[in-house]
């Protein structure tokens, strides 16, 4: 029997959830799975829910829902202006220091012209491991926080593979020999980006909201060997 959906947040217009990683959040074309985020949860709370935003099937953390169309709108508007603070934590390739800013504009899905995208990060821990790969007698790894400041599809998973510092387990936009380290040595077998927190102000109350989490215990496992969160 599956495990409930851990409820983040939930008042009569939101409802935020931890997705879990390899999760899709809604029925696609190009996948015949038969579970999902958004009818899961709708099931378990006896109530229709609306997509906000987005996470990729890989990514888990924070998502949240509108519990009906126009507070569904009024949010969706708030992430289209910026004005929804998002933080990710990420393992990448190689060795990051400091802070810096990635401005590089980037194609929208199926679209031909680029748009603006913008992503802060912040070096949080290096990690250095006595593996040998194809350049190195070891192996150097990140571990980041993420700030993006406009939402493009794949946005930080691209924006990464541009600077030569690609997720770990991204098999769209990574490194397949870093990737095979990590499930060989390490038993990862997944995406390591996760969408900690979202921080906003509500539409209806005009409270700030902050809802956060602690990341997977996969995920967890991974931020030990940096030395913890």
């Amino acid at each position: 029997m599956q495990s409930p959906i851990k409820i983040l947040f939930h008042d009569d217009h939101y409802i935020a959830v931890h997705k879990s990683a390899n999760l899709l959040v809604h029925r696609s074309q190009i996948s015949s799975d038969r579970i999902f985020l958004l009818n899961t949860l709708r099931d378990q709370i006896n109530q229709r829910i609306y997509p906000v935003h987005r996470l990729d099937r890989p990514t888990s953390g924070v998502i949240i829902f509108g519990l009906n169309p126009s507070a569904t709108q009024r949010l969706s508007q708030l992430f289209k202006d910026g004005l929804v603070k998002k933080t990710y934590l990420a393992v990448v390739r190689g060795c990051v220091h400091g802070t810096q800013r990635i401005d590089y504009p980037l194609k929208e899905g199926a679209q031909t012209n680029l748009k603006t995208a913008i992503t802060d990060l912040q070096s949080l821990a290096t990690l250095e491991l006595p593996i040998a790969n194809s350049r190195h007698t070891t192996s150097r790894y990140t571990f980041l926080r993420l700030f993006p400041k406009t939402g493009r599809y794949h946005q930080l998973r691209k924006h990464l593979a541009h600077i030569s510092h690609p997720v770990i387990g991204d098999v769209r936009h990574g490194s397949g020999e870093h990737n095979q380290i990590f499930r060989t040595h390490l038993n990862v077998n997944r995406l390591l980006l996760f969408a900690e927190s979202l921080q906003f102000t509500h539409p209806y109350t005009d409270q700030d909201v902050t809802i956060r989490m602690d990341p997977d215990a996969d995920f967890v496992k991974v931020c030990e060997l940096f030395g913890g969160l």
